[in-house]
């Protein structure tokens, strides 16, 4: 498994690399001078100009510049802003935040979603598989920021089950209407995929031969069928974790999180390049080892995938 781990990391270099190259290119491709644009519409003196773009390298070409920028990164090093703050620094305190809403949406994905998708996998062609099919197209249909606002009315302002925005009440409670907003996209896919996968695992060889020993149902659905099931639902799992670590810019604008998502927007708009660059790079990464991870739990879920 050791070489098969190291394989895998071997093979994330060049995607790591490209990946972060395409991001550092369409970051900079941006029009406007960021230096300008840190003096709004006030005159800057040329001589300021040509030394601020001199000291964060915007007068060498793209590819000196993701040299550079990858040398710091190999230091530990994310660089700075155009303020000369620490990128790190800027980041530190927001990546809990995110975090903690990424793992609320994704448990809420996790058990939820499975749960639904056991249910409606069992009943296939029932009133309960009807549900969960209209529930979960009703949720993909629906933009994120219209459910967010709708959530916030009806759970925060009018039932007052949930706080509304802000984390004053810390983690899980400032989280959880938020975290169920986030997930609900990736809620519906894992249920969809649960059901379709044990629905059709339920009518294999094995699952007859098993029912023909005599075993009990929950034995049956619980380590046999649903077991090689959950492995498309993994795979789809860790890729959404990833994506619910970047995606968060609408939910954590609608719930008044600071959060990375927040952060990465308001440095968009200042043309901050470096603070973009940066959160994209750390995400990139986390990306990377959940997939690593996800690869690894296959071999647990299934017995008969060996790792060469």
């Amino acid at each position: 498994m050791w070489r098969y781990v190291l394989r895998r990391l071997l093979q994330a270099i060049p995607v790591f690399i490209g990946t972060t190259l395409l991001i550092y290119a369409m970051v900079f491709a941006l029009p406007g001078d960021p230096i300008q644009a840190l003096a709004g519409d006030k005159p800057v003196p040329e001589n300021v100009l040509q030394t601020l773009r001199e000291r964060y390298n915007l007068n060498d070409p793209l590819l000196v510049q993701y040299g550079k920028y990858m040398w710091g990164l190999l230091q530990g090093d994310l660089g700075e802003n155009y303020t000369g703050q620490k990128v790190s620094e800027m980041l530190g305190g927001r990546w809990t935040v995110t975090a903690q809403l990424a793992v609320t949406a994704w448990m809420f994905e996790l058990f939820v979603g499975i749960l639904l998708g056991v249910w409606a996998g069992l009943r296939r062609g029932r009133l309960a598989d009807t549900l969960v099919l209209g529930g979960t197209t009703l949720l993909i249909a629906v933009p994120v920021f219209v459910l967010g606002y709708t959530a916030q009315i009806l759970f925060g302002l009018h039932w007052e089950v949930f706080p509304t925005a802000g984390m004053d009440e810390g983690w899980p409670t400032s989280y959880l209407l938020p975290g169920m907003v986030l997930g609900s996209l990736g809620l519906s896919y894992v249920a969809r995929l649960t059901r379709t996968s044990l629905a059709e695992n339920l009518r294999a060889d094995y699952v007859r031969t098993a029912n023909a020993k005599g075993l009990s149902r929950l034995r049956v659905v619980g380590r046999h069928a649903l077991r090689n099931s959950l492995i498309p639902v993994v795979t789809y799992l860790g890729v959404d974790f990833g994506s619910l670590m970047g995606g968060a810019i609408v939910t954590e604008g609608i719930f008044n999180l600071p959060g990375i998502g927040q952060q990465v927007f308001q440095s968009i708009q200042l043309k901050e390049g470096p603070v973009v660059v940066g959160a994209v790079t750390v995400l990139v990464l986390i990306f990377l080892l959940v997939n690593l991870l996800v690869d690894l739990l296959y071999g647990l879920l299934d017995p008969r995938i060996r790792y060469a």
